[in-house]
């Protein structure tokens, strides 16, 4: 029969293992993520249309992607564009 300490050893290593895992979950809390202020835009005009999961991730691509979009085309000066070589 398994002696009495025997139950306490094993007993004991049980409890160092399982504070060991405890705080080893605990140490792989990372730093909060960023959100830019296009993803935050997003994700509130999908919850205004109570959108869920692969409804909800298609609509915030193409929203950011569009937001994106726009950014980038206002950022742009009319003088960017290329003058027209037409002679009259």
């Amino acid at each position: 029969m398994i002696s009495s300490k025997t139950l306490a050893a094993v007993a004991a290593a049980m409890v160092v293992l399982g504070s060991a895992v405890a705080m080893a979950k605990e140490k792989k809390s990372t730093t909060p993520v960023v959100h830019s202020p296009e993803s935050i835009e997003c994700s509130k005009q999908a919850d205004a249309k109570g959108l869920h999961g692969k409804e909800r991730k298609k609509f915030r691509a193409q929203c950011k992607k569009d937001l994106e979009k726009n950014k980038t085309d206002t950022t742009k000066k009319p003088d960017d564009k290329k003058p027209d070589d037409k002679k009259s």
